[in-house]
């Protein structure tokens, strides 16, 4: 288990508690519908809940704020990200039935009352946000295309509003007709192996 308060200092008690619950709720759903990778869960933490708030050692969400995260899978990385910022509004989108019903049951274990579920394509998700978020969905220009008509014009962060994207590997050609796309590193911010090649990419929309 990690102590979060060591990557995010303001963790309180009781997100500490809720990230505490991840492991269990998902080693019980994990074994009737395999959302996560055998092989991953024994670096649970590392891979799947500590890799997901790396968004957040990039971008630090505001109450009030509103985030779609699109590919959602088993919760990721929607789900750590709406226990470390509960005033702020989570959309998770997966058009994959089985899994959207997992972040439910995660969603109504935790409390989490900032988080709303959709089981259907993002393209058919009417609200606006002021960031997207995904983890290994599809490549940049097919994501820009889902989402470019979804990012509200109003930004209330010191970034504008956009993209962040976990990521990883190089990504010089996925990135080449995105010139105002940064790359940050989450080897800066955590010192596992894992995070060696993994990445936060952050693109500004429209």
């Amino acid at each position: 288990m990690i102590n979060f308060n060591d990557y995010f200092e303001k963790t309180t008690p009781f997100q500490q508690e809720q990230f505490e619950q991840l492991l269990p709720l998902y080693e019980h759903w994990n074994a009737q519908i395999n959302v996560i990778s055998r092989k991953d869960m024994d670096a649970f933490f590392v891979h799947h809940v500590l890799h997901a708030l790396g968004i957040a050692k990039v971008q630090s969400f505001k109450a009030d704020a509103t985030v779609i995260d699109v590919g959602t899978g088993g919760g990721f990385p929607g789900i750590p990200l709406a226990i470390l910022f509960p005033e702020v509004q989570f959309h998770l989108i997966d058009s994959i039935g089985k899994k959207i019903k997992v972040v439910n049951a995660v969603k109504e274990e935790l409390a989490l009352k900032n988080v709303t579920t959709y089981n259907d394509r993002v393209e058919n998700f009417h609200g606006k946000a002021d960031f997207v978020v995904c983890r290994a969905v599809a490549p940049m220009e097919t994501l820009v295309y889902w989402v470019k008509n979804k990012i509200s014009k109003k930004s209330i962060h010191s970034i504008p509003n956009g993209m962040l994207c976990l990521k990883g590997g190089d990504l010089k050609e996925e990135l080449i007709h995105f010139p105002k796309a940064q790359e940050f590193s989450l080897s800066s911010f955590f010192k596992h192996s894992f995070f060696e090649t993994k990445k936060v990419v952050y693109l500004p929309l429209p």
